[in-house]
């Protein structure tokens, strides 16, 4: 990836403890995404591909088009947040990734997702 195409990604998640249930080893995450073109070139988001791993070290693989039905156009210096979610059945996990971002000139390139945990408050120790 060039400086002129960098793509800034930082998520934040959450426990939901009114979607979890414990007890059926259910554990409902959500996360929020924020983009930003740290770069010199417009992008487009064309899809995603994320690897979410539970505490059992299963980890599940997401790819699809787009995030949340969108397809965000990004010029240099703006940004994008959206929010999802996830469902674990472990209270912790980690999740990362990649974005395939495409240029006004049809150049395609990786934005990394750095790793983030899912962890349930009372896990922490």
């Amino acid at each position: 990836m060039s400086d002129e195409q960098k793509i800034t990604v930082n998520a934040e998640s959450k426990y939901l403890d009114n979607q979890s249930n414990p007890a059926n080893n259910q554990y409902a995450f959500s996360y929020t995404v924020t983009l930003t073109n740290s770069g010199s070139v417009a992008a487009q988001l064309r899809a995603r591909h994320w690897l979410i791993t539970d505490g059992n070290d299963q980890t599940q693989e997401v790819i699809g088009e787009g995030v949340v039905g969108e397809y965000p156009y990004l010029k240099p210096g703006e940004s994008y947040q959206y929010s999802s979610g996830a469902l674990l059945d472990t209270p912790t996990g980690t999740m990362e990734g990649s974005y395939q971002m495409t240029t006004d000139t049809g150049d395609q390139f990786e934005a990394p997702i750095p790793m983030f945990a899912l962890i349930k408050p009372d896990q922490l120790h």
